[in-house]
């Protein structure tokens, strides 16, 4: 993905293409040199005034990953990253998992990580409506939910059982059932197009895939509305479900998605649980500005912050 598949910074190439130039070096040669290259850019994060005080080091090696090892390819990428965040602090940085905004979001909408990895290393992550009432939907604080979802998951293993495997790419699935025009009407432009640029410029994983799936039949005018604030790029990776939930088995094992889709990763309650609980777990984090926010350099040494515009 160019910031999708590849990255249009500059970086280019696959996993595999990595994997072989790291084969090139013995293993243990290889492990040095990525703890080499990420202590060099923890060191270039703490001294960069475009950027927070601090990353978790997890974060960090996504950032990394993300850019195949390229030191300087990360870096531009984590610059950006921050930049578009501090640049839209109410999506990035004014948020509380707990606060009523969020309660609001969480009580009609999933956002749920799906446990383990694909067989090509992909998180999975699922979106659906709880309840179909229009009215309930804030495009704006839900997106801000999105990400703080997002930034939890950014920080905790990708799957338990291998938890030093980074998940190589990211696979979303969002389900339509319920979706009215009127859901379509309640969109806020501004925040669609930040959600939809910082996913092509600074997400720190792959986007591979984007799964739609129960469709209404009046799919194509949603389209309509929406499809001018997405790229070719992204679109292409569009992938509309509208016969069967069986066509998604073909891309997403069975076996990784709730109950209520045919799967075995349990039920979407316990998933809900699970998510809710990494989030009231990690707030202090979420909402550290140390972690997030971009101080000019002349506030730097004073007691109040300013969001870098």
């Amino acid at each position: 993905m160019s910031r999708i598949g590849v990255r249009e910074t500059g970086a280019s190439g696959t996993s595999e293409q990595l994997q072989r130039e790291q084969d090139s070096d013995t293993s243990e040669q290889a492990v040095r040199r990525q703890e080499r290259d990420l202590k060099e850019l923890l060191e270039w994060f703490r001294q960069n005034d475009k950027l927070p005080k601090e990353i978790d080091p997890l974060l960090l090696r996504r950032f990394y990953q993300c850019m195949f090892g390229d030191v300087e390819e990360t870096r531009k990428l984590i610059e950006v990253n921050y930049a578009l965040r501090n640049r839209h602090p109410h999506l990035f940085i004014k948020r509380d998992p707990l606060d009523a905004d969020s309660k609001r979001t969480f009580d009609y909408a999933d956002i749920l990580p799906l446990p383990g990895l694909t067989p090509d290393k992909c998180k999975v992550s699922l979106y659906c409506f709880r309840d179909f009432e229009a009215s309930k939907m804030h495009h704006t604080e839900d997106t801000r939910a999105f990400f703080m979802v997002s930034d939890c998951r950014f920080v905790t293993p990708d799957d338990l059982a291998n938890p030093d495997v980074l998940s190589e790419g990211e696979v979303q699935i969002f389900d339509m059932k319920g979706t009215t025009m009127r859901h379509i009407s309640r969109l806020t432009i501004s925040t669609l197009r930040a959600y939809i640029k910082f996913l092509q410029l600074a997400f720190p994983v792959r986007l591979r895939a984007i799964h739609m799936i129960n469709c209404p039949t009046y799919l194509d005018r949603i389209v309509s509305v929406v499809k001018p604030f997405i790229s070719d790029e992204v679109f292409k990776l569009i992938r509309f479900h509208t016969q069967s939930i069986n066509t998604l088995y073909e891309f997403v094992p069975r076996e990784m998605l709730p109950e209520e889709y045919g799967g075995g990763a349990g039920s979407l309650e316990a998933l809900r649980t699970h998510t809710q609980k990494a989030l009231v777990e990690h707030r202090d984090y979420l909402m550290d500005p140390d972690h997030w926010v971009v101080v000019k350099p002349e506030k730097r040494n004073e007691s109040s912050w300013r969001f870098f515009k």
